[in-house]
């Protein structure tokens, strides 16, 4: 299915020797917390005492980040941050709901390392001077997600946690002296030596970007972490930013980098519906503090569907939704703030100023919504110090894949994840003994396209579409087929032509990740966690493994264990 995804090494022409050349110990690709965090640590000077090799001073790391700092997913993010962090909570209570979420495929030592280093990850932000909500005597307000059975979810302004934590990693950034940024900067491919097989043996030397001010460049590095987030966009209906188009997954693949479990993509249950506006996410915190939801006549469905209603698994919500809309035949559910009356607005004030904009009174006014894609649970598989199947190249957050969310991601956690593991990449490369691979002669030639050439942004809106048509909520094996095909079509078109811009860039990205989750989710001929088949309902425990992809190889590498 994926041939014409396995031709292009490189997306673009080049000579390597020919371009700038840019030097750095570590290059971070992606500014959201995992990103920002593995370049802290990657920059600080470590603990001597432990053992550490990199000396006074840490490392020196460029963050390259697509658009502005502030312009992420992390940024965007109303959830808070899940950490057992107060006596009423434990370790071991946090790890087993993350398992039980996780619907049978977390990797339970990656779960235990999240859970473990969780509290320690919320200490050090309130030494940096991160804000959260607080009770009236003063002490941090935990509040309850979708699937916890504990009160443990940090917020700040309610459901502002994200914007709050990017300004704390922020300043945090722009003190480390080690570090530089590198804003509207797009990542095309990561560099890698003599190209050899299917490029599974191949070493990671850094990647070629390009400015709009000052053209390709080749930066070379001696370790490079992946933290470019997700891959929101392949779909139509979205809560993530125009960023999220997949381009670290992408380039990944092309490298030669396993792939793992991109089938399951999460769709959050609650976003706002109106048309013609864009889908601003309502945060799973609302039905944490008491929202109901409810059809156009204002009757509660979500106990038909699980014991805890409102506040089941994001998977379990999202399809009920669906289901209600398949019945109803109406565009949206609401969800009903009416009975908290003022706490709203004084607990979610950026929300309540979000929809006042779109004259929705939350005290009168029932609130429609929609699901939305949302989270990537899939991506380059590592281990638990972000190390991936090549040598060189690490990757964290979202992109990343260490087995953590299983086939369902627990609310609140992804925060989390990006802090824990993004600061266990960054000081594996702080740690790390390796000499500067570059410059080094690297060629991509490619030819000219004689082929006829599709309208991008016409296959852009395509592509998106038929994903959330026929890979969203609900899929089929005969609907997954069908887009494969169209995939097939739009590639033969598309990715073997040379485009000189970023948008044409995220096409082809976009192209692949899409080919990708639709053939990992005709793979999985069952229903578990949020991959639903209607033509497979129940879950098959013979599946309770792990699919792993790498280009030129048509079928997955499968694993029973951990990804």
């Amino acid at each position: 299915m994926l041939d014409h995804f396995d031709q292009r090494r490189y997306l673009i022409p080049f000579r390597s020797l020919l371009l700038p050349h840019i030097f750095t110990d570590t290059l971070v690709i992606g500014s959201g917390v995992a990103g920002m965090r593995a370049a802290i640590e990657a920059a600080s000077p470590g603990d001597e005492g432990a053992g550490d090799t990199a000396g006074e001073g840490g490392r020196d790391v460029i963050l390259l980040t697509k658009d502005r700092l502030d312009m992420s997913c992390t940024a965007l993010a109303q959830g808070g941050i899940a950490a057992a962090h107060h006596e009423d909570d434990s370790v071991d209570a946090h790890f087993q709901d993350t398992i039980d979420a996780g619907a049978g495929l977390c990797a339970e030592d990656a779960v235990r390392t999240l859970v473990e280093e969780g509290p320690g990850a919320i200490d050090e932000l309130l030494g940096w001077g991160m804000r959260f909500d607080r009770d009236e005597e003063g002490e941090i307000s935990y509040g309850r997600e979708g699937a916890h059975r504990r009160d443990r979810v940090l917020h700040t302004d309610g459901a502002a946690t994200g914007a709050e934590l990017v300004r704390c990693l922020a300043q945090r950034v722009s003190d480390e002296e080690r570090i530089r940024v590198f804003d509207n900067c797009f990542a095309l491919d990561l560099l890698t030596n003599a190209a050899n097989g299917d490029r599974g043996d191949q070493r990671v030397l850094g990647a070629i970007t390009h400015h709009p001010q000052y053209g390709l460049q080749i930066i070379w590095a001696k370790a490079t972490i992946l933290a470019g987030g997700g891959a929101g966009q392949v779909y139509r209906e979205t809560t993530n930013p125009a960023v999220a188009t997949g381009d670290g997954l992408a380039m990944a693949y092309r490298a030669g980098a396993l792939i793992a479990d991109v089938e399951f993509v999460q769709f959050h249950p609650t976003t706002l519906y109106v048309a013609g506006a864009g889908r601003w996410l309502i945060s799973e915190a609302v039905r944490g503090a008491g929202a109901h939801l409810v059809d156009r006549r204002g009757r509660r469905f979500m106990s038909e569907y699980h014991e805890m209603a409102e506040l089941a698994p994001r998977d379990v919500v999202s399809r009920a939704i669906a289901d209600q809309l398949f019945q109803s035949q109406e565009p949206a559910v609401y969800l009903d703030v009416r009975h908290l009356g003022s706490e709203f607005t004084r607990r979610f004030p950026s929300l309540a100023e979000t929809l006042q904009s779109y004259d929705l009174d939350p005290a009168k006014d029932l609130i429609p919504v929609h699901p939305s894609a949302h989270y990537t649970i899939g991506g380059v598989a590592t281990d638990l110090q972000g190390r991936t199947s090549l040598s060189g190249l690490y990757a964290c957050g979202e992109v990343a894949c260490t087995g953590v969310h299983g086939a369902n991601r627990l609310a609140s956690n992804s925060l989390l994840e990006g802090l824990v593991f993004g600061k266990r990449a960054g000081r594996a490369c702080r740690e790390m003994d390796e000499e500067s691979h570059g410059p080094m002669r690297i060629i991509s030639d490619i030819p000219m396209s004689e082929r006829g050439e599709l309208d991008l942004i016409d296959v852009r809106s395509s592509l998106r579409s038929a994903m959330w048509r026929n890979v969203g909520i609900e899929r089929s094996g005969p609907k997954l087929k069908d887009v494969s095909d169209m995939f097939n079509f739009w590639a033969h078109y598309t990715l073997d032509h040379i485009f000189d811009e970023p948008m044409a860039w995220e096409t082809q990205n976009l192209l692949t990740v899409g080919a990708l989750i639709t053939r990992a989710a005709n793979w999985r001929c069952e229903t578990r966690g949020v991959h639903c088949r209607t033509d497979c309902p129940q879950r098959d425990d013979a599946l309770l493994q792990h699919a792993r992809w790498r280009v030129r190889r048509p079928e997955p590498i499968i694993s029973s264990s951990e990804p």
